[in-house]
């Protein structure tokens, strides 16, 4: 009101019930209601001035940011009801292999496995943002794997995602067909788990768009790291991502991690912040990021991605990293799920919840 130059809390005072009794009741219904004041406050309490929360010609949220949560409603705020983002990749998922059937097969005959790839990684690009198609599973024969590139062509996607066909084997036709179809721009990388890694480009008739095409290993586990690797960044730069790498970390290993000679790999582990367990050797006690090792790391056990929300980046040598060590690790997942640390995490002196 003019003239007021602060704001006392309801919660510091209260009705002024004497002064009414001391009235008539038909007097006191005349008068505005009043209140004892409790606590006194300084000039400008609790005012929030004009601009105070954004000012006028103030950048809210920049080209290349996240509309998260907040964003959502700070744009609100400012009246921003309708403004242009970058639409979602469409992204296809093929399976390839006649040993390859569909999940729901209860009883598999020799030589069969269940598809477990193309479940994982529809789940995954819808997890990293994208409109996903499922184009079954291809067989090895050329015409009707070309058959199923096709159909990624017509289906008007931005990436396919294939997994199996791109090693070595005489059954594995999908490098020969992208070679014929468009540009392998490689099809071997020096990396564990993932050395058949393929990524081609595939002209779209009639326009001046290309296909994205990322083949995958078969086995589930190369399968998975190289998704992450490398289809999550490009699906990220796509949506708009200012900054679409994947975040990179330094953790201390709970456990010896032996290393391979060949290759550098990417090692699956569970991120946790606490106090580390004495497995961390010199470290142990201290609070900070520490690393858990899923266990044997063999390509084909997918059971070594479960929890996992890391990649460790070990070296290509020989021997072993020690327990304690610190290494770089690539963040895979939110680390909101990560476990709770054994005991708790001290709040800071003086914070009481």
């Amino acid at each position: 009101p003019p003239g007021a130059d602060a704001v006392v809390k309801v919660e510091d005072t209260q009705p002024a019930a004497a002064a009414a009794a001391a009235e008539g009741q038909a007097a006191a219904a005349q008068q505005q209601r009043r209140v004892a004041i409790l606590k006194g406050v300084p000039a400008g309490k609790d005012i929030r001035q004009v601009g105070s929360d954004i000012q006028a010609g103030a950048v809210v949220l920049e080209a290349g940011e996240r509309v998260g949560v907040a964003e959502v409603g700070i744009l609100a705020t400012v009246g921003a009801a309708m403004l242009p983002v970058h639409r979602r990749p469409r992204l296809a998922v093929l399976s390839t292999g006649d040993e390859v059937v569909a999940p729901e097969t209860q009883t598999l005959s020799p030589g069969q496995i269940r598809d477990c790839n193309r479940s994982m990684l529809l789940a995954a690009a819808a997890g990293a943002g994208a409109e996903v198609t499922d184009l079954g599973i291809a067989r090895d024969v050329d015409g009707h794997l070309e058959g199923c590139l096709d159909k990624a062509l017509a289906a008007g996607v931005d990436v396919l995602v294939t997994s199996g066909a791109v090693s070595m084997g005489d059954r594995d036709l999908l490098k020969p067909l992208l070679e014929r179809k468009g540009q392998v721009h490689f099809g071997r990388v020096l990396m564990k788990p993932g050395k058949p890694l393929t990524f081609a480009t595939l002209q779209v008739e009639g326009s001046s768009r290309k296909l994205l095409v990322f083949g995958l290993p078969g086995n589930p586990v190369s399968s998975f790291v190289c998704f992450n690797l490398v289809v999550v960044p490009a699906l990220r730069k796509m949506s708009g991502w200012a900054q679409p790498q994947l975040r990179r970390v330094q953790v201390t290993t709970s456990s010896t991690l032996k290393l391979d000679p060949e290759r550098p790999e990417y090692h699956r582990v569970v991120l946790a912040y606490g106090r580390m367990p004495s497995s961390c050797g010199a470290a142990a006690g201290q609070l900070g990021w520490y690393a858990c090792s899923t266990g044997n790391q063999i390509s084909s056990r997918l059971l070594s991605a479960r929890s996992a929300n890391a990649l460790l980046e070990l070296p290509r040598a020989e021997g072993v990293v020690a327990a304690g060590s610190t290494v770089s690790a690539l963040l895979i997942d939110d680390l909101g799920f990560m476990p709770q640390a054994e005991g708790d995490v001290p709040a800071t002196d003086g914070f009481v919840a």
